[in-house]
């Protein structure tokens, strides 16, 4: 019944090239601590680490395993901001607080960076990202941005890629420019989810795997949180469960929607082939609505993302239906195999920012990082623990947000959101 409990990491290249097999043992019996922690993806590890630094005692339960969801099977892109513009955070609050948004969008990036040196995590991080335009208008478009970016918030750092300069970013002629960030980037997302458990692990944190929750509730001042063989009492609770949130909070999860997105892994390439595909070796990322997202791994593979569906189904002949959509872009990987296929959900919201807040004054979640969750999770967790410790005022500029549930119930909300995909398919194409 609970397909998401007690499941080993999907058979993915990062699986095949994690570097810490350690397990955590299940929850068994009582426990005692500050804070619990339900999930341990990249949002609930981020909790946990900054939370036991400020000397709280910490468990984190996760269904499966650290890292199993999004957090470690993800495209490994780095971007910094948010996933939705600037312009949705101004609906809701003023300037001032818009400015403070954008400042901790580009914490997020700071923050993997800190954390990665710090705790000498071995993830393969690799700056630079190219956003790059496929129509004359993504190309405009991109320019306005860079811009706005200095005259609004005074960032400087975007660079506009000329199309007759691409090719020192990548061997294709899709692509009429592009956008360069030199401070996001890409990294191996389940080697930087373990590296931050060892982190939490050294710092007192107690993680349970294969512990899924099956029930909460309150209990005078605090909380107990239940589990197959055990039970948890804290004071504090936060939910990072991705698209999983499910029944501990439906008030919350028809706030997002999971939404299904894909990878491939081809063979390695000779080394010198692989560095013309993408010299400058950024991530990159298309401007259409239904995007694609490739990056170079560190064996010389070509990591390529994309086939975006909110149908929950995966696309049939995973594999070679995504290397179709590769040879598009690189027609001169016609020869090349691919070794590994899969995919997984992230949580999106309708307006695509980020959903924090609290269900009571003791339960905190943050979800809905809809594609960004590789380094706004960091934030997320940064900004919990700062809210436990009574320095709220962060977390709750993100509560100003107001986020809809997204239409049609738990029957409807699928087939109208798959008719939507096929709006915009369609949109990319004219």
């Amino acid at each position: 019944m609970l397909r998401f409990a007690n499941q080993p990491h999907a058979a993915s290249y990062y699986a095949a090239t994690l570097n810490d097999t350690t397990r955590h043992a299940p929850l068994d019996g009582p426990l005692k601590v500050d804070v619990c922690v339900i999930g341990a993806g990249l949002t609930g590890i981020s909790t946990a680490l900054n939370l036991a630094e400020r000397g709280y005692s910490v468990a984190v339960l996760e269904a499966s395993k650290v890292g199993w969801a999004a957090s470690g099977r993800n495209g490994g892109q780095l971007i910094g901001g948010f996933a939705c513009d600037m312009d949705t955070f101004a609906k809701h609050m003023p300037a001032e607080d818009v400015k403070r948004m954008w400042a901790m969008g580009l914490e997020t990036l700071d923050i993997v960076r800190e954390r990665v040196a710090k705790h000498q995590i071995d993830c393969d991080l690799q700056f630079g990202y190219l956003h790059a335009a496929n129509k004359p208008r993504d190309v405009a478009a991109l320019r306005e941005w860079r811009d706005e970016a200095q005259q609004r918030f005074g960032y400087d750092r975007f660079r506009y890629i000329e199309r007759e300069s691409l090719d020192h970013y990548v061997q294709s002629t899709r692509y009429l420019g592009g956008l360069f960030d030199p401070d996001s980037g890409h990294l191996h997302p389940l080697n930087y989810t373990l590296g931050l458990a060892r982190a939490a692990r050294a710092a007192g944190v107690q993680i349970f795997e294969d512990s899924c929750v099956t029930h909460m509730r309150s209990e005078g001042s605090g909380h107990v949180i239940e589990t197959a063989r055990g039970q948890v009492q804290a004071q504090f609770v936060a939910l990072a469960c991705n698209t999983w949130l499910g029944a501990l909070a439906p008030d919350v999860a028809r706030k997002i929607m999971p939404v299904g997105t894909y990878v491939i892994a081809t063979e390695p390439l000779d080394a010198a082939r692989a560095q013309a595909l993408m010299p400058a070796q950024a991530a990159i990322c298309d401007s259409r609505f239904v995007l694609d997202y490739f990056r170079p791994a560190p064996d010389n593979r070509v990591l390529w993302g994309g086939k975006v569906s909110y149908s929950t189904f995966a696309p049939r002949n995973l594999g070679e239906a995504m290397r179709r959509d590769m040879l598009k872009t690189f027609p001169q990987l016609a020869d090349v195999k691919v070794d590994y296929a899969w995919g997984g959900f992230v949580d999106i919201t309708m307006n695509r920012a980020p959903h924090f807040g609290r269900l009571s004054p003791t339960v905190y979640f943050a979800q809905g990082f809809s594609g960004h969750g590789v380094n706004t999770t960091g934030l997320a967790g940064k900004l919990i623990a700062e809210a436990i410790h009574g320095q709220a005022a962060r977390f709750d500029l993100f509560g100003k947000i107001r986020h809809r549930d997204f239409p049609g119930g738990a029957t409807l909300r699928t087939p109208a959101l798959v008719l939507a995909m096929a709006w915009y398919r369609m949109k990319d194409l004219l």
